[in-house]
């Protein structure tokens, strides 16, 4: 009853004495019906198992209380994979680590009542590198990593901080570190670039660096996502006399050597006989006149020209526009490329060297036809050989990989079919681009993947935002055979979270063989990763 209906009552009996009033408080129902009872099963999320880590196989006793009365209903599972039980008493329970289990918690349910256990640490073949001293990574994302000569390492990307070396100076966009990951404060990158580095690649004796950014270090400007710095991390330039009136006096300018870019995001960089092929988003070639008049004939002006030529161009040495490769003549400018997001591969090696696989999300290409992944000549004209069908893939491709040594393609997405066959969001492709049914992909459950690469051994690594494949839990990160099965010893890691960039196979201090894993990365194996880790694979 309200403060004021009760008011109201009293003056009313008070007053008039002739009628009374009441209210009767109610309760309204429960929208969801009434709660399930409590079983009386109690597992202890804090005291761990015995043992707290093991492999596949692994006899495992956890303590538990209350599972006698549903000793023949109960299921027991690790990180969602259902276990063998052994035997069940009034304190404990014991249960066997199934041959695809992860690190993650613990659970016993009993029809859909779900009571959840402690964590338990499944031990597989990849594993924590301890050599690796980048222990606190990158605070922002990774997005290119090369080895230098003196087996060093340059890293670029999104950051500002590097293992935490940044604190008061920030490190941004490139830093070099030793190969074991510790921070080499060595590099002259000054204030670094202005915005995100998304490759490097090593060019003539120093390195090119593209993204979206338009200065790096002392130059603050005349920078169009792409240039040129030297083995020591300074900007190459070179002095200019810029145009003057008769009246003015004669001075020098410093202006980057390499005199080319690109009106957008630039996203890979490939070496090409002395040239540079550039892949990314842009529209316009651009270039900058240093020593002409502008209209006004006013002193130090810059004249910007500009090109138009879509997602793929080659530069020359000194960053001119390469005219011969994917530009036309006649209507002074380039081909028209793709009308949708287009990523490429450059093959360095095998069978079709020099030419470029694209893949993305475009349904035509230089005015023809294409089914989000096509292949081009060394020329830059699409090559006849490459033929993925009528259709090609029927939704868009996230990662494409070519394995040389086997001439095979493996390409992930949303796609569904692949030239109308079933192609389950991930595909094994012949040379020519036909469907290698050989391989068999499962479904997956929670999202889609957008990494693949096949290592030199033929394990297929596949990331991304899916929780199950083939209905076993596998967090967003797995390992395949040929055939697109989960290979068995391999699947052990737990939660997952963000995007690869790529995997470079390499070594542990001590010699072991290891993996470079970086890009936007927050978890592997349930621990924070901050964008940049090596694991030792067996």
């Amino acid at each position: 009853m309200t403060h004021s209906f009760k008011i109201a009552c009293l003056f009313s009996l008070a007053g008039w004495g002739l009628w009374t009033c009441s209210e009767k408080e109610t309760v309204p129902a429960e929208p969801y019906g009434p709660g399930k009872e409590p079983l009386g099963i109690v597992m202890n999320r804090n005291q761990t198992p015995a043992p707290a880590s093991g492999l596949p196989g692994t006899e495992v006793t956890i303590h538990a209380t209350g599972l006698i009365p549903f000793t023949e209903q109960l299921v027991f599972r690790f990180n969602g994979e259902m276990a063998e039980v052994t035997e069940v008493t009034d304190e404990h329970i014991k249960v066997v680590v199934p041959d695809f289990a992860s690190t993650g918690v613990t659970s016993i349910s009993v029809g859909d009542v779900v009571v959840f256990g402690p964590q338990f640490e499944v031990t597989g073949k990849i594993n924590p590198d301890p050599s690796f001293n980048a222990t606190q990574g990158a605070n922002g994302p990774v997005s290119g990593v090369i080895q230098t000569n003196d087996e060093r390492m340059l890293v670029v990307g999104e950051f500002t901080d590097y293992n935490n070396k940044g604190i008061v100076r920030p490190i941004n966009r490139i830093a070099r570190a030793f190969a074991d990951g510790t921070y080499d404060a060595s590099l002259r990158s000054g204030s670094g670039a202005n915005g995100a580095l998304s490759d490097i690649i090593r060019f003539g004796n120093g390195y090119l660096i593209a993204g979206s950014f338009s200065g790096y270090a002392q130059r603050n400007g005349d920078i169009s996502n792409l240039t040129r710095i030297h083995e020591n991390g300074t900007i190459d330039t070179m002095g200019v006399h810029p145009f003057r009136r008769p009246d003015q006096q004669d001075t020098i300018k410093y202006y980057p050597r390499f005199n080319g870019g690109f009106d957008k995001y630039i996203d890979k960089l490939y070496e090409q006989n002395g040239k540079v092929l550039v892949t990314g988003e842009f529209r316009y070639y651009i270039s900058r006149q240093y020593d002409k008049p502008n209209r006004l004939e006013t002193r130090d002006s810059v004249i910007l020209d500009s090109i138009e030529i879509r997602q793929i161009a080659r530069l020359n040495a000194d960053g001119t526009l390469d005219k011969t490769y994917r530009f036309n003549d006649a209507t002074g400018k380039g081909l028209e490329a793709g009308n949708g997001t287009a990523n490429t591969i450059l093959h360095t090696s095998g069978n079709q060297q020099g030419k470029l696989l694209v893949y993305g999300n475009f349904t035509r290409f230089d005015g023809q036809s294409a089914g989000r992944i096509l292949r081009l000549k060394e020329d830059g004209t699409i090559d006849e050989t490459f033929n993925p069908g009528g259709t090609g893939a029927d939704q868009l491709i996230q990662r494409a990989y070519y394995n040389p040594a086997t001439g095979k393609y493996l390409i992930a997405g949303e796609f569904r079919n692949y030239n109308g066959k079933p192609a389950l969001q991930l595909a094994m492709l012949n040379e020519d681009g036909t469907l290698d049914e050989g391989f068999v992909p499962q479904a997956f459950e929670g999202g889609s993947p957008n990494f693949i690469k096949q290592l030199s051994d033929g394990k297929i690594i596949v990331s991304g935002g899916f929780r199950t494949y083939n209905g076993i839990a596998r967090n967003g990160f797995m390992v395949l055979d040929e055939t697109g099965a989960l290979l068995a010893g391999y699947n052990a890691t737990g939660l997952f979270s963000g995007t690869i960039r790529d995997i470079v196979e390499t070594r542990s201090a001590d010699g072991r063989r290891a993996l470079l894993i970086y890009g936007d990365i927050e978890l592997f194996d349930g621990e924070p990763v901050n964008n940049f880790l090596r694991m030792i694979i067996d």
